[in-house]
């Protein structure tokens, strides 16, 4: 015996329960290119006061954050972004040749101040440390940084 005893109810909740169940089933209308850049993030972390600087990108907005942790110093500064900034940001990297550039050692255990720059697509997610020492491909890294630089205020520079 059933629980429901109207059959007009026994019809409607199963056309209920299938309604809502296709009605979610439905496929996400945006896609990701496997090789689309999806977030950027580069920093300046270390030296004798502990200065840091880190800068997050995404395809709306940008975020920094600045200071100096030896005199409690702390910045930060927000701003969204339009697709003509962030192309800009993404047309310096070639990402199929993300996997040739090569990290080296921190330099922070010798008050030095390590560069690190991290770039992920839906795919694979890329970081690298101090990657100035690899002359033949970190160039498209130089040209990500100074475009980041470009986008920032003069008092955050």
């Amino acid at each position: 015996m059933s629980a429901i005893k109207n059959t007009g109810l026994k019809l409607f909740f199963p056309t209920l329960l299938l309604l809502i169940f296709f009605s979610c089933n439905q496929k996400n209308e945006t896609t990701f290119q496997p090789n689309e850049i999806t977030f950027i993030s580069y920093s300046d972390i270390g030296g004798e006061l502990g200065n840091y600087k880190i800068i997050k990108a995404t395809k709306d907005s940008i975020h920094l954050e600045k200071g100096a942790t030896d005199i409690k110093a702390h910045k930060e500064w927000k701003s969204a972004i339009t697709p003509e900034i962030w192309q800009r940001l993404v047309s310096c990297i070639d990402v199929k040749t993300l996997d040739k550039i090569k990290s080296s050692p921190s330099q922070q255990s010798v008050d030095g101040i390590d560069e690190t720059f991290q770039i992920r697509t839906p795919k694979k997610y890329h970081a690298y440390v101090n990657s100035y020492v690899d002359t033949v491909h970190y160039k498209q890294l130089q040209n990500l940084k100074d475009q980041l630089q470009n986008i920032l205020p003069k008092e955050y520079k």
